[in-house]
């Protein structure tokens, strides 16, 4: 976590453009179905869509979302995921704390649902913040996603918790997953305590 800095991160050249208007969008059927007499591109068509190509059973076929974020973990390697679960009561999250060990090398992995139409141009950003200061914001561009049974996951570039006594001490997280449209399909708070070592 780069303290009172935004972090490198992917962008896309139209992140700031208010002209910006992503590409229409197209069913996975539509793209199926065209260009059908080009071999080549029914093969590579196949390729970058995968599962999508056949008919994917809805994971939640109740739920009219397409794009379901599921969980939300901690990755530290050498040790088990700490995890939160974002499918239930949002508002719940801040009573279960990551604990980071000052120093550690730490990733985020977002888990997530497509079930119905591809998604294009999922980003995933956070913005950090201590005693009401933020101190740390990033964005991620995540990319775009065909429909599948399984939960998609996607991990974002190792990071490095600060060490020192002066920035032990407990952060709240402002997270957001969106698409190319910027529709916001989640928005939850979280929070994390460093400290001199884990809690376990």
């Amino acid at each position: 976590m780069a303290e009172a800095e935004d972090k490198p991160t992917v962008e896309d050249e139209h992140e700031d453009d208010p002209n910006y208007k992503p590409p229409a969008q197209k069913s996975v059927k539509e793209i199926v179905e065209a260009d059908q007499e080009d071999e080549s591109l029914r093969k590579y068509k196949e390729s970058l869509l995968g599962g999508a190509i056949k008919e994917v059973k809805a994971p939640f076929p109740d739920d009219p979302r397409n794009v379901i974020v599921s969980k939300l973990s901690l990755v530290v390697e050498g040790r088990t995921d700490k995890e939160l679960d974002l499918t239930g009561d949002l508002s719940k999250l801040k009573e279960k704390v990551f604990t980071i060990k000052e120093g550690a090398k730490y990733r985020m992995k977002v888990s997530f649902y497509v079930q119905r139409e591809i998604v294009s141009g999922l980003r995933y950003e956070q913005k950090t913040s201590r005693k009401g200061i933020q101190v740390d914001k990033s964005k991620f561009m995540v990319g775009s996603y065909g429909p599948k049974e399984t939960a998609h996951e996607y991990l974002t570039p190792v990071d490095e918790a600060p060490s020192g006594m002066l920035v032990r001490g407990s952060y709240t997280v402002e997270s957001k997953f969106t698409d190319d449209d910027r529709n916001s399909i989640l928005e939850w708070k979280w929070k994390f305590e460093i400290k001199k070592d884990w809690d376990d």
